[in-house]
């Protein structure tokens, strides 16, 4: 059997065999630790940076947005007011048209009035029913015309 000293022996190896591990299992444990640390600022960073250019991207939509806007709402007025210059244009052009037309009209109507008065008188000196003082009338407008 093995002596009482060997069995010491054996047990004080054992026993720092058992100190060693345990301070290895520390050294791993911490080492574990640091890296969990380390993964977790690494996570929260780029957490931060994602937030960050998703708030940049979101401001600049908005700014293209307002943008976007400012240039439709311009060409809507542009396009308002361009189209109430054509109007304005077309108005102005059919109110002199109209009025041309009005002074044709009224002078062909008295051009007609004229021509059926005439007609009138002459077919009533032909047939001797006009008055005495419609016939000179007739004989000087048919003479004016010849």
């Amino acid at each position: 059997m093995a002596s009482h000293r060997q069995t010491y022996r054996a047990g004080e190896a054992k026993g720092q065999a058992q100190e060693k591990t345990n301070q290895m299992m520390d050294t791993i444990g911490q080492k574990a630790q640091e890296v969990k640390d380390k993964t977790h600022e690494t996570a929260q960073a780029a957490q931060e940076r994602a937030k960050g250019a998703t708030q940049t991207t979101r401001n600049k939509g908005q700014e293209k947005g307002k943008v976007t806007k400012a240039k439709a709402r311009q060409s809507k007025e542009a396009t308002e007011e361009k189209a109430s210059e054509v109007g304005q244009k077309a108005k102005d052009t059919s109110d002199a048209g109209k009025e041309k037309s009005e002074g044709f009209v009224q002078q062909t109507g008295e051009k007609v009035k004229n021509m059926a008065q005439t007609t009138a008188d002459a077919v009533k000196n032909t047939f001797g029913m006009a008055k005495d003082d419609e016939e000179d009338d007739v004989v000087y407008s048919r003479k004016e015309r010849d």
